[in-house]
């Protein structure tokens, strides 16, 4: 693939081709490229020679000027070579964040003549984030009358790569009293719970100190620490105990600041202060509210379902003697329709012959809908009667085409309407016009304001005099409309005839060359009829 990509093991070029028939004098071919290269190339690596996939020949790629057209530049093409080069950083996580796959789609642009090709360039994952705690050290409170088997969920470590990159497991450093379970969410994501092995004595050892390790599949793995500083407190007969281990619930992602989510309730078997329950985050990014009393939970800014999906945070109930049990509460946010369809036209001709025929491509239109499902599927139509149409392309793209005859003298210009309409319920539009020049072609022959001139002169006329004034129109642009008048027919002899008469090809004003005498020119007449 060239020496640009051989940085992390090269770039693998897979392009597959899809040829469409359009009309003559309009060559649309549809062509699909798929590359597919490791994230974090260096910038000027070589993804593939693009000229070459799309089958330009040597001679034929310098007037073709390929290019790219995409909304953030990552890559570029090479005028001199043809290759499809990196040219900004390609970080996975940050384009594609968790999604299992992640591939930038976008249309490289030719001209002479103007065509579209759709490519396909899927980043693979490579292990470049290690495992990482949000915090170097975690403190626990463990009652001394904590029953060997209890357990607690420990803090989870993030890792930004995907699949065998990611988080797989974790490890504790070898201690008798303590030992760590991995456990597995529904989505697949890993975290640890801390089991209680034998029997705490605090008046023998009141602070215990463990390692804590988060290893992810890579080879070789990387991996991140934090220490568990776990406090032994004194006795308390019985420990609050949740309603639930686990508390589930979905909500819309447009609820206002302030909406109740739901109520999590602990109960303590024992009498008094060490009955009385406090509630408590063990962790919460800000987005959500307790009440430390009831238990009840709020929101507490905007959700927004393109931002966060769901919210997996962990509740601490607190009797008074210290005892501390814990629940989950997975948040799912359900997306709606809040975002309307965006419209970007690339590669717009800058003006139309008006002897364009039918398919002739004008531009091509990127459509994006940040919205998921239904609520992101989009369709596209014209608004009005016009002779132009909109077909799709590719995901997300739409081609404009001429769709009818044009006439530059009856319209010299249109004012075409796209609207985007989403599938949401209700769905959402937005449109977007522009302005399509058409230009002019030598379609149209001068017409005379008249069919015939019928002139009168007196005899004896001073030479050079104007007896005559001629006029023709075209209703063409430029050159194709410019006049010229000239003598192509007469009754008379071409030689007698520049003798007596000439025309101006700029004016059509027609001139005697001389003085006319009646009884002459009816002596020709006569030898004519002879």
């Amino acid at each position: 693939m060239g020496s640009g990509a051989g940085e992390r093991g090269g770039a693998e070029r897979r392009p597959v081709l899809f040829p469409f028939l359009l009309p003559l004098f309009c060559p649309a071919l549809s062509e699909q490229i798929r590359y597919r290269i490791p994230e974090e190339m260096s910038k000027g690596s070589v993804v593939g020679n693009l000229a070459e996939d799309l089958g330009f020949s040597v001679r034929e790629f310098p007037t073709r000027k390929l290019r790219v057209s995409s909304e953030k530049a990552y890559f570029t093409v090479s005028a001199e070579s043809g290759q499809l080069l990196v040219s900004s950083r390609l970080d996975r996580e940050q384009i594609c964040g968790k999604n299992p796959a992640c591939a930038l789609e976008f249309e490289a642009v030719a001209d002479n003549p103007l065509n579209f090709y759709h490519v396909s360039v899927e980043i693979e994952d490579i292990n470049d984030h290690a495992p990482k705690f949000t915090q170097n050290s975690f403190e626990l409170q463990i009652s001394e009358s904590a029953q060997p088997g209890t357990r607690f969920i420990l803090e989870a470590a993030e890792d930004g790569d995907i699949g065998l990159n990611s988080l797989q497991k974790y490890e504790l450093t070898f201690n008798p009293v303590f030992s760590l379970i991995n456990k597995e969410k529904q989505d697949g994501s890993k975290y640890p719970e801390l089991a209680l092995e034998k029997t705490l004595d605090r008046e023998q050892q009141s602070y215990h100190r463990l390692i804590l390790t988060a290893l992810d599949g890579g080879d070789p793995p990387l991996s991140g620490t934090t220490e568990l500083r776990i406090q032994v407190t004194d006795a308390n007969d019985n420990p609050p105990v949740f309603s639930q281990d686990v508390y589930s619930v979905s909500l819309p992602e447009s609820v206002p600041p302030g909406t109740s989510v739901l109520q999590v309730s602990a109960t303590d078997q024992d009498e008094g202060v060490n009955s009385e329950i406090i509630y408590s985050f063990f962790r919460n990014g800000q987005v959500f509210s307790l009440n430390s009393k009831s238990g009840e939970i709020r929101t507490q800014r905007s959700l927004d379902f393109e931002e966060i999906k769901e919210y997996s945070i962990v509740v601490e109930g607190r009797d008074g003697g210290g005892l501390v049990a814990q629940c989950t509460v997975e948040i799912n946010i359900q997306d709606e329709n809040d975002n309307s369809p965006k419209i970007t036209f690339h590669s717009l001709l800058e003006m139309i012959l008006e002897n364009a025929v039918p398919g002739t491509l004008i531009a091509l239109i990127k459509i994006h809908d940040q919205d998921s499902g239904e609520n992101g599927e989009v369709n596209c139509r014209l608004e009005d009667e016009v002779p132009f149409k909109i077909i799709s392309s590719s995901k997300n793209s739409y081609k404009l085409l001429t769709d009818g005859t044009l006439d530059r003298e009856q319209n010299p210009e249109y004012n075409v309407t796209i609207i985007a309409t989403d599938r949401g319920k209700p769905p959402l539009s937005s449109s977007s016009s522009v302005i399509l020049h058409i230009g002019d072609v030598n379609d149209n022959a001068p017409i005379f304001h008249q069919d015939s001139y019928l002139v009168e002169v007196a005899e004896n006329n001073p030479p050079g005099a104007s007896i005559a004034h001629v006029s023709a129109s075209d209703p063409d642009l430029g050159p194709n409309g410019h006049i010229s008048y000239s003598i192509v027919a007469s009754d008379l002899e071409p030689g007698m005839l520049s003798s007596y008469v000439s025309v101006s090809a700029q004016s059509g004003v027609v001139f005697a060359q001389r003085a006319f005498d009646h009884e002459q020119l009816r002596a020709f007449e006569k030898e004519g009829e002879s």
